[in-house]
């Protein structure tokens, strides 16, 4: 591969190119998703939202890059990653999830009656979809949830900033 990148020069001239396949199958793209959060923590590759877009489109979930067009009070769905969990002491049992998409971040706001309901799935799952009332307050936007699902994405070990 290098010698499609550069010349070689005359020592290395003389040395015949090994264009041997390689004994290693072609990875899919879960493989591929998972060596890449193993390794590096993040995907090198699309974001694993990437892979079921099309079917959370078909369930009229929002991608986050959307949202700023969804008006105030409208009942929405957003899907993610979850790379952050918050409950602040100050928040009065409220807790605020961050769910990163192929475009951006979601804010999530659940309160603590739904979070009492819902604890294990907010807790546990790396992949959420919400439903809820979108707010939009001084241009900043969450959903405040109503209801949470797990979303099957991919059994890649990703990582979220929890409760600190």
């Amino acid at each position: 591969m290098e010698r499609a990148a550069r010349l070689a020069g005359p020592l290395l001239d003389a040395i015949p190119e090994q264009m041997e396949l390689s004994p290693l199958g072609q990875m899919t793209d879960e493989e591929r998703l998972v060596a890449d959060f193993h390794g590096a923590g993040m995907s090198t590759g699309p974001h694993p939202m990437t892979y079921c877009r099309e079917a959370l489109s078909k369930l009229e979930v929002k991608r986050a890059c959307d949202l700023p067009r969804v008006p105030d009070g409208q009942y929405t769905r957003v899907a993610g990653c979850v790379i952050a969990r918050q409950r602040p002491g100050t928040a009065k049992g409220f807790v605020f999830l961050s769910l990163e998409d192929e475009t951006g971040i979601s804010n999530v706001i659940v309160n603590p009656d739904l979070y009492e309901k819902y604890r294990l799935l907010i807790n546990r799952e790396k992949f959420l979809r919400v439903e809820g009332v979108l707010q939009n307050q001084d241009h900043t936007i969450s959903i405040k949830a109503s209801r949470v699902l797990p979303i099957s994405i991919s059994e890649a070990e990703t990582q979220s900033h929890d409760f600190h």
